[in-house]
């Protein structure tokens, strides 16, 4: 990195203008370089790496090189950034920010065996860790324009991979390695990143190559398959067709991969959709059972809509909890609760489908703590080691019990929280 390492915003189109033609190519990003970014980041943590080789007995002066930098990269869109009576120039209506956040330093001593973490990031889910790195005027949606104005980003990404930063920390020079790991994206991020259908898609999984049904007919029993090396396989694959097959065929033998990986992700699961996907169903449970769905089939339409203003009145009168047009993250943290379960059952009329529906909760709420952790093994180890079981056990409960809604059909969180999480 250049001495004048503070080289400020740049144009985050860096040399793309001409392909952008509808909106004025001066508003629609803004980005550090990620190499300054990072430098700067570095430059903020000084203190703390010192500190961090005093704390291990590390003489300072011999740490000159073996830094090792664990980075988590995000990416999110933000909805709706519309000005609200404004005259400025006509932009997407919609951004996107791409962040990172500095998990870890290690450092690897001169003939030692192991290296020693100096740094670890104590909140890296808070606001105050994540750093933005770019901003852009886009719909998530638009992955012409993401990938454009990404391409760059990666681009240097990929050049830091292979490189060392030489940097003075302490009055010295060091030397760091980067290691970019891609966790902070949503499904629906992830899929376009990575050349994956839709949400919505037979192949249900961003980390398996499990389909819908499948999926449903074995709940437990799925291992992490999926990776960026082999999405770039398939693609090829896909665009070749070097065995001539048909469109099915073909869709078949690439797991849905049919568009072109662009960024690598690593395979996580995203806590908060997580939730909210597993709440929205525990909605429609909760509807389904006041109206004894498993007696009926296909009930009228008007039937379900007075199931569910049944459930909304039950749920304001006894637990203040206020309709929402689409399941956000407070009402699912409210809804996903004993009281609510109990406040639920009052309206449940057999007495054996309310001791169901009761222990279905019950076992989600043993789960939950898992997923929600940034490090289970030290937050919460009894519900860690119960995990498989119980995700057995609701799996159990799915396809006997509420079999009903689970026949050849099962959500992507719900697939994900009982076949990936353990």
């Amino acid at each position: 990195v250049s001495s004048s390492w503070n080289v400020g915003i740049i144009n985050g189109l860096s040399g793309w203008t001409v392909s952008v033609d509808d909106v004025p190519a001066d508003t629609i990003a803004r980005r550090f370089r990620y190499d300054v970014a990072l430098v700067s980041t570095l430059k903020d943590l000084e203190e703390d790496i010192m500190e961090g080789l005093r704390e291990k007995g590390l003489d300072d002066s011999t740490c000159t090189s073996g830094f090792t930098v664990v980075v988590k990269e995000s990416c999110d869109g933000m909805g709706d950034v519309s000005e609200k009576h404004g005259g400025g120039p006509a932009v997407p209506e919609k951004a996107v920010r791409f962040s990172f956040t500095v998990m870890s330093i290690t450092v690897q001593a001169e003939g030692e065996e192991e290296a020693v973490t100096i740094f670890q990031e104590q909140k890296p889910n808070s606001e105050l860790s994540c750093r933005p790195l770019c901003l852009m005027f886009v719909d998530e949606s638009d992955h012409e324009m993401l990938t454009a104005i990404l391409g760059p980003v990666v681009a240097e990404r990929k050049a830091m991979k292979e490189s060392r930063l030489i940097l003075s920390i302490g009055g010295l020079l060091r030397s760091f390695r980067f290691y970019f790991r891609g966790t902070g994206y949503d499904e629906k991020m992830v899929r376009e990143m990575e050349g994956l259908e839709a949400s919505g898609s037979t192949y249900i999984c961003t980390l398996c190559d499990s389909t819908r049904a499948e999926a449903s007919q074995n709940m437990v029993l799925h291992s992490i398959t999926r990776s960026h090396d082999e999405n770039l396989e398939r693609y090829e694959i896909w665009r070749t067709n070097p065995f001539s097959e048909s469109a099915d065929e073909l869709r078949d033998r690439v797991k849905g991969v049919s568009a072109k990986p662009f960024m690598e992700t690593q395979p996580t699961l995203d806590a908060l959709h997580c939730d909210i996907g597993n709440a929205t169903e525990f909605y429609k449970i909760f509807q389904d059972e006041i109206g004894e769905m498993y007696q009926k089939n296909n009930p009228p339409r008007e039937e379900r809509r007075r199931w569910r203003s049944v459930l909304d009145k039950q749920l304001r009168k006894k637990l203040k909890l206020k309709p929402v047009m689409r399941m956000n993250g407070n009402y699912a943290r409210r809804l996903m609760t004993y009281e609510a379960v109990k406040v639920v059952c009052e309206l449940v009329p057999s007495e054996e489908r309310r001791k169901a529906l009761t222990e279905l909760m019950e076992l989600y709420l043993q789960m939950k703590p898992v997923w929600r952790s940034s490090c289970p093994a030290r937050d919460c180890p009894d519900q860690l080691c119960r995990y498989s079981f119980n995700s057995q056990r609701f799996a159990e409960l799915l396809s006997t019990t509420f079999k009903y809604r689970y026949e050849g059909k099962i959500t992507n969180y719900l697939h994900k929280t009982l076949a990936h999480v353990p």
